[in-house]
């Protein structure tokens, strides 16, 4: 419990570093988490504590670095001792690093809470036994309030819906928490909570819960609305207060609530003309939207630009274990319209995905690999994001890999590979697990090439002749930012596959394969 009769105390949230060789890492500085941006400005409100973010991958301004990774906690504590440490656990590639500095609090006598998707059932123990006393399950919002003010009034915790804590060794586990309903009535995410970063890209949502129920995907629930206008108040605040441009709506699917949709991107438009300022937009949407042309007209005149879609495989056998309903062909069909549209497009892929018991198929690595380069070339999508499957915890994906004895064990393979860059299974035949990890590299680095340095450099210089050429500037400059940009990102794509094979190489990733599959077949 809390020290007593204390005039104020101090909660601080910590986002745990990604692993040095995580595919994130690249942007991770330019942004951070929304999930514990909410929780904190909750938080914030009650009276008699202080709340203060640390998000480790975006230590920018200023902020006191460990010589290893993340931050320096011993520092933080002593410049500012925290009463109650909260850890999101949001991503499970963290989750060593997470338990790392959680029991270098907890050896400090500090109280220490974890929440976020990779807490479900089977975790919860895992967590309890790796320096979290207590574990949030479900959105923390209101929760966490809960949770501490009975720590602060020492009241008992059975009452508080929605957690989980040791009691004389044994395992509480309270009532569920129903999940909320009304995000009005929640404060405006506070990013100002964030120490010592500096954030370039602002998330925000208006829905949480996704109704498409993917096999290998944490979220379930059933979708939830905010209103249009408390989303564009979440914008405008930023806005006024952090002088923003860029934003990325993270609802998992953007337009789910059609009509809504439509009438946020009308008043987002509005907006931009009044405050006189174009802003920029990045949303996840479904590739079957290109059918509703005026949701994408509307998507681009309110600054929807970036339009991030999971095509998840260009080979229907896959599309179909993975319950999309969607043919490859068809995808090629519907790209076309996102481009014709203006939109940027990246594209997310899960590479030699599992088959279901009765679905399996005979394809080689190398035709697999084809069919990948094949649909990117034919799709001509500016960026892509290529992984392996991840068994995340709590997905119907880990749980039938697990009942078939096909996962590698946690001490061979830990929690830091959970980031889709690494074989965590042992494939459909006649692939293997090797065969998995060599596939992505040749996808991506056929994608991603050192020769784009040189074409960064022409492209600046080709402006004036593309403007010349198409004789009108607004559609010059599009044209030219689009050649630029990708060339850009496509450079800096080279330079983050170099550091991940290097990270391969020196984490000794082929041994911990070998020795993974030995432990599983043996």
């Amino acid at each position: 419990m809390l020290e007593q009769n204390k005039k104020r105390y101090r909660l601080r949230i910590v986002i745990p570093a990604y692993p040095a060789f995580n595919i994130y890492s690249c942007v991770a500085d330019k942004t951070t988490a929304l999930g514990p941006v909410c929780v904190a400005s909750s938080v914030n409100e009650m009276s008699g504590w202080d709340v203060e973010i640390i998000d480790e991958n975006n230590l920018r301004m200023y902020g006191p670095r460990a010589q290893d990774i993340g931050a320096d906690h011993e520092f933080l504590q002593q410049l500012r001792p925290a009463d109650v440490v909260g850890f999101y656990g949001g991503l499970t590639s963290t989750i060593p690093r997470l338990y790392d500095i959680a029991n270098f609090y907890k050896q400090k006598g500090v109280i220490t809470v974890a929440g976020g998707q990779h807490f479900a059932q089977e975790n919860i123990a895992e967590a309890l036994s790796s320096g979290v006393d207590y574990v949030v399950i479900g959105e923390g919002e209101e929760t966490i309030k809960e949770l501490l003010v009975a720590l602060q009034n020492n009241n008992e915790l059975d009452s508080i819906k929605g957690i989980a804590f040791l009691e004389d060794g044994k395992i509480i586990e309270t009532s569920k928490r129903e999940p909320l309903m009304d995000f009005d009535n929640l404060p405006l995410p506070d990013f100002s909570l964030v120490r010592y970063a500096k954030i370039k890209m602002y998330p925000v949502e208006r829905i949480r819960g996704c109704g498409m129920n993917c096999e290998f995907c944490t979220v379930k629930d059933k979708p939830r609305f905010s209103s249009p206008e408390r989303l564009l108040e979440r914008i405008s605040y930023i806005v006024e207060t952090k002088d923003a441009r860029h934003f990325f709506i993270v609802d998992d699917l953007f337009g789910q609530q059609r009509e809504e949709t439509i009438r946020f991107c009308k008043m987002l438009k509005d907006y931009q003309a009044n405050i006189n300022r174009r802003l920029d937009f990045t949303v996840q949407i479904r590739l079957d939207k290109a059918k509703d042309t005026e949701l994408l007209t509307v998507m681009r005149e309110s600054g929807i630009n970036t339009v991030a879609i999971g095509f998840e495989s260009p080979i229907d056998e896959e599309l179909e274990a993975m319950n999309k309903h969607l043919k490859a062909q068809e995808m090629l069909s519907l790209v076309k319209v996102f481009h014709r549209f203006g939109f940027l497009i990246h594209g997310m892929f899960i590479f030699c995905y599992p088959m279901k018991e009765g679905n399996h198929f005979d394809m080689s690595v190398d035709e697999r690999v084809k069919r990948m380069k094949d649909f990117v070339k034919k799709a001509r999508i500016d960026t892509i994001q290529v992984m392996l499957p991840v068994p995340l915890p709590g997905t119907e994906l880990r749980s039938r890999l697990a009942a078939q004895g096909r996962i590698f064990a946690l001490k061979d393979i830990g929690w830091q590979y959970y980031d889709g860059n690494f074989p965590l299974f042992i494939p459909d035949e006649p692939m293997t697990a090797e065969d998995m990890q060599c596939s992505i590299r040749k996808i991506m680095g056929k994608f991603y090439q050192f020769r784009y340095m040189f074409m960064v450099v022409v492209s600046i210089f080709s402006f004036p002749a593309i403007v010349f050429f198409f004789s009108n500037i607004k559609k010059g400059w599009r044209i030219w930012y689009r050649l630029w940009r990708n060339t850009l990102i496509r450079f800096g794509g080279w330079i983050t596959i170099k550091g991940w094979t290097s990270e391969f190489k020196k984490n000794k990733f082929s041994q911990r394969l070998q020795q993974a599959q030995t432990h599983l077949k043996g």
